[in-house]
């Protein structure tokens, strides 16, 4: 790992764990082991460190999503799977995600607003809600049914992940997989 990686997966860790604007430069120059200099060499400000972790999180996110769906049947298989991914998640069963501290996503738009990190994040968002889509679309459902459906999953899958890290509900993914597997049969 070069030390522009290391400065971004150290700075993803700390901000994940303890939010960004609590995280200052030199926290994560300490944890790193890494001269102000080079930090600076490789980004302008905190900001575009903080541009460069997201855009981390969201390749880390995106290929982990990937790779589980990837060996599975398309459409209902995947959607299942999908939520006992998010499941595997939330219960910090993951290590290339670290432990579940909620949607790092969710976390930056709330820490920034009007902002390029708004923009990745909500690029993220995109990302999966199309992982979703695809899959959707191999459902025995009607072509106009595609859209609302994917939205519902995606609702689904935010609000699994609220209620897994604001109320501790480790079962949430799970419930919410019951839900949505209700919600395509009757589609």
């Amino acid at each position: 790992m070069n030390k522009r990686e290391k400065l971004i997966q150290t700075a993803f860790e700390l901000f994940y764990k303890h939010g960004f604007h609590a995280v200052g430069i030199n926290q994560i120059l300490k944890e790193s082991g890494i001269a102000k200099k080079t930090l600076y060499s490789y980004f302008e400000s905190k900001e575009q460190l903080v541009c460069e972790v997201v855009s981390y999180r969201d390749k880390i996110f995106i290929n982990w999503l990937k790779t589980r769906l990837d060996g599975v049947k398309k459409g209902l298989p995947a959607i299942e799977v999908f939520f006992d991914a998010l499941d595997d998640w939330f219960n910090s069963r993951v290590d290339v995600l670290m432990d579940f501290r909620g949607c790092f996503f969710i976390n930056a738009c709330a820490e920034f607003s009007n902002h390029e990190v708004n923009q990745r994040c909500l690029a993220h968002k995109e990302k999966v809600s199309h992982l979703i889509e695809q899959h959707v679309r191999q459902l025995n459902i009607s072509n106009d049914n595609v859209a609302t459906v994917t939205e519902v999953l995606c609702f689904l899958k935010e609000g699994a992940i609220s209620q897994a890290y604001v109320l501790g509900d480790l079962e949430a993914a799970q419930k919410a997989k019951k839900i949505a597997l209700k919600i395509i049969a009757l589609s």
